[in-house]
C-alpha cells in the first residue's frame, strides 16, 4: 500500500480504526481508571485479534496500541521498566498484521497529565517522552505517526515537533480532543489550533475523541473551512447531543444518571448512526475517518462501506431476505412459521 501522503493525494481517503482501549476493556482485558495498556505484554493475542478484526472490517491502517504507553503512565503504575518492551511489542504486532493485509501501520503518542502552559520544564519532560516513543516507532517500521487526544494546543505542538525532529521524515497526523467550550484547554479556538498545526508541518489535522458524531461534525466543518491539508474526524461512538456535548456528560435515558465510564452501552451509536456519520463526513470532504472510544469492528465496517473500501466483512452484512422466519420464502412454510413470526414481534395479535 502507498504511504499516508500518497494514499490521501488527489482526494484519496483512509479509514482508521481507533478506540482500542474501550473495546479491549469491553472484552475484559483493561481496567478503566487505570488505563494502562499492559494487555500488550500480558495478553498480546487479544491485541493481535483486534488488529485482525479491524483489518477484516475495512480499516486501512493498523494502529499500534501505545495509547497511554508513555513513560509517565508506566511510572505511575509501577511498570516503568516495561516501557520500551511494551512499545516495541505493540509496534511489532501492528506491523505484522499490517503487512499481512497490505495496510499502513501507525505509531502513536498521546496526551499526558503533565502539560502546564506556563511551565517550560513540563514541556521538556513531555518532549523527551514523545521523542523515545517516536524513535521506537521509526525503528519498528511505522509508516506514519499519530499524535492524538490532546486537550491543549501546546501539548499537540510538542508532539508534532517530536515527530518532525525524530521521525526521520515520517508524516504526522495530529488530532485534538474537542471538549466544552469549543477551544483547547490553553484557549485556542479548535479550528485555529488545527490551522496552526497544519502550518507547523502536520500532514493531517483534525479532531478525535470526547464528542460523538452529532456534536463533532459541526466543528469538523469549521476546521475544513480553515485548513487545506486532509482533515481527520474520529468521534467517540456514543450519542452525544446539544445538551450533552461530550461522552463524559452523557446520562442514562432511563435513570438520568451519568453513564461515564461503566454504563456507556446504553448510549452507544448504532450501525445506522455510524453510517450516517460516514455519509456526512464524506460529503464534508473528510479524507481521514474513523471512530475513537466505543468503536468496534462492526461500526468500522459501516465507515469502510460508505468510503467504498469493499471490506471482507461486507460478505457477512445482514440479508434478512434469507431468513426462514422473516425472509422471502417464509410464506412457503406452514401456518406455524407464520404464527412464530407474529409472536416474535407481537404484530397482528
Amino acid at each position: 500500500m502507498n504511504g499516508l501522503i500518497e494514499a490521501l493525494a488527489n482526494g484519496g481517503t483512509l479509514v482508521v480504526a481507533e478506540g482500542y482501549m474501550w473495546e479491549i476493556e469491553r472484552r475484559g482485558y483493561l481496567q478503566l481508571g487505570n488505563y494502562l495498556p499492559e494487555v500488550v505484554l500480558d495478553h498480546p493475542e487479544v491485541i493481535k485479534q483486534l488488529h485482525e478484526e479491524f483489518a477484516h472490517a475495512g480499516s486501512d491502517v493498523i494502529e499500534a496500541f501505545t495509547y497511554y504507553a508513555h513513560r509517565e503512565m508506566l511510572k505511575l503504575r509501577g511498570r516503568e521498566e516495561d516501557l520500551e518492551k511494551l512499545n516495541r511489542t505493540a509496534l511489532k504486532m501492528a506491523r505484522e498484521v499490517a503487512d499481512r493485509h497490505g495496510k499502513l501501520m501507525a505509531g502513536n503518542v498521546s496526551n499526558t497529565p503533565l502539560y502546564e502552559p506556563d511551565d517550560p520544564k513540563t514541556h521538556e519532560v513531555i518532549y523527551a517522552m514523545f521523542k523515545e516513543q517516536v524513535q521506537w516507532a521509526v525503528e519498528e517500521g511505522a509508516d506514519f505517526i499519530i499524535g492524538e487526544t490532546f486537550g491543549a494546543y501546546g501539548e499537540a505542538e510538542i508532539a508534532l515537533r517530536a515527530i518532525k525532529d525524530w521521525g526521520k521524515g515520517l508524516p504526522a497526523v495530529i488530532t485534538i480532543a474537542a471538549y466544552v467550550p469549543e477551544r483547547t484547554t490553553d484557549d485556542v479556538p479548535l479550528p485555529e489550533a488545527c490551522k496552526k498545526l497544519q502550518d507547523a508541518g502536520a500532514a493531517v489535522v483534525g479532531l478525535n475523541c470526547s464528542r460523538g458524531p452529532e456534536t463533532l461534525m459541526p466543528l469538523i466543518r469549521e476546521v475544513k473551512k480553515l485548513c487545506t491539508v486532509p482533515i481527520a474526524a474520529l468521534p467517540v461512538a456514543y450519542r452525544t447531543n446539544a445538551e450533552e456535548k461530550t461522552f463524559f456528560a452523557l446520562r442514562d435515558p432511563k435513570s438520568g444518571k451519568r453513564v461515564y465510564p461503566d454504563n456507556l452501552d446504553c448510549v452507544r451509536c448504532s450501525r445506522e448512526d455510524a453510517r450516517k456519520f460516514a455519509e456526512e463526513a464524506r460529503a464534508a470532504g473528510v479524507q481521514y475517518i474513523g471512530l475513537c472510544c466505543g468503536n468496534a469492528p462492526n461500526l468500522t465496517r459501516e465507515l469502510a462501506e460508505v468510503y467504498r473500501k469493499e471490506p471482507p466483512a461486507s460478505r457477512f452484512r445482514s440479508r434478512m431476505e434469507l431468513s426462514m422466519v422473516f425472509g422471502d420464502k417464509a410464506k412457503e412454510y406452514g401456518a406455524e412459521m407464520s404464527t412464530t413470526a407474529k409472536w416474535m414481534t407481537g404484530d397482528g395479535l
